[in-house]
């Protein structure tokens, strides 16, 4: 035995051909036959000859170990198929002569989509504010704790050190996601779209479902605020892509939206919907026929304070540079920079006291709505 700081802990071990689980049996021959026969398992070992009480299979990427009284074991097997639902019962599990439990799962399991269920959310920064650590050692701020019922998830991320990112070639199965940078720099790279880049303060990229990426470096401190649909949305890792990849497909569709690079010292200006106010688009409406819009906005002129309301799915806006005091039902919320406020459809607010500097990120579903006094 070794204590939990023996260095035999960190020493890699060499040589290893695959790793075994352990399932117990009363009899062989039955799970035997079912492994084999059933499942497609291929017997590798089987001893001793004359009274077989082990035998070792593989296959779909398992290997195991079967063996006559066995002290413990796996209890359920998890089978990735095409069509977790092609018994003719209908069912999906199968439980083996032995009792484990064989559970077919969907190989690519499709992006779930709960219904919206919209509220107002609120979020301030200041000392108290919580920081989770999500993958790669990332810090989290959770913007929409309660997810709009799980239909959004909006996060402000830091990454605390400079240098290299521990990161890998991944994608997110996804309805809608994007990533905007806030301060310092992020380099990135991703499928189809050249050599790797940096996203500067106010740069914004729309990443598509499915497209392969992957996080290179970063200044110490950066932060970038990310909001994706659904919330709770798989990260599948590529082992076998190289990024960057040797051909570039800047307008390739995936699964009906392109990849958008925002880059803000490029950014045109033009009206927003509120009197008073300019917005520079990401074109982000553009490349996902409608889905989604993102936007960076500030005052120009003498605005409107008059109190409208919207029936979008999703309305957030976050805090760049400045204040101000957002009314929603007669309500008054002042803001500072890094505050958020999402505000649901149907719902009266006006912008008020906003200072001259005031920046404002905003990101919508759909891209267009109706608005209403």
């Amino acid at each position: 035995m070794y204590e939990p700081n023996d260095s035999s802990i960190r020493q890699p071990i060499t040589g290893i051909r695959s790793c075994q689980v352990l399932m117990a049996c009363d009899e062989l021959s039955p799970t035997l036959e079912f492994l084999t026969r059933t499942l497609g398992l291929r017997i590798d070992a089987i001893f001793p000859a004359d009274n077989p009480s082990t035998a070792m299979l593989s296959g779909h990427g398992l290997s195991l170990r079967l063996g006559v009284g066995l002290s413990n074991g796996v209890k359920e097997l998890r089978l990735l198929c095409d069509d977790p639902y092609q018994l003719s019962s209908g069912a999906r599990e199968l439980v083996a002569p032995n009792g484990v439990s064989i559970r077919l799962e969907a190989a690519d399991p499709p992006v779930r989509q709960p219904e919206t269920r919209q509220a107002l959310a609120l979020s301030h920064l200041d000392e108290d504010t919580h920081w989770n650590v999500g993958r790669a050692g990332l810090r989290y701020r959770d913007l929409l704790p309660e997810r709009h019922g799980g239909a959004f998830i909006a996060s402000h991320i830091r990454i605390l050190d400079g240098g290299p990112v521990p990161d890998y070639t991944h994608f997110h199965k996804v309805r809608f996601q994007t990533i905007f940078c806030r301060k310092g720099w992020v380099r990135v790279v991703y499928e189809g779209q050249g050599e790797p880049f940096e996203m500067h303060a106010g740069d914004c990229v729309l990443q598509p479902p499915t497209i392969r990426h992957r996080v290179l470096a970063s200044s110490a401190g950066a932060e970038v605020v990310e909001l994706s649909s659904p919330a709770e949305h798989i990260t599948v890792v590529d082992h076998e892509m190289v990024l960057p990849t040797p051909a570039s497909h800047p307008a390739r569709d995936f699964d009906g939206q392109r990849f958008v690079r925002h880059v803000a010292k490029s950014a045109k200006w033009g009206p927003w919907r509120i009197a008073g106010f300019e917005a520079s688009d990401t074109q982000i409406g553009h490349a996902t026929q409608g889905v989604a819009g993102v936007r960076v906005v500030r005052p120009v002129g003498e605005a409107s304070c008059r109190a409208q309301a919207h029936n979008t799915e999703l309305c957030f806006f976050f805090v760049l540079s400045g204040s101000l005091d957002v009314v929603v039902e007669g309500d008054r919320y002042t803001l500072a920079p890094d505050a958020s406020i999402t505000i649901p459809g149907n719902t009266r607010y006006a912008f008020e006291r906003y200072s001259e500097d005031l920046q404002l990120l905003e990101i919508t579903l759909p891209e267009k709505f109706l608005i209403g006094d």
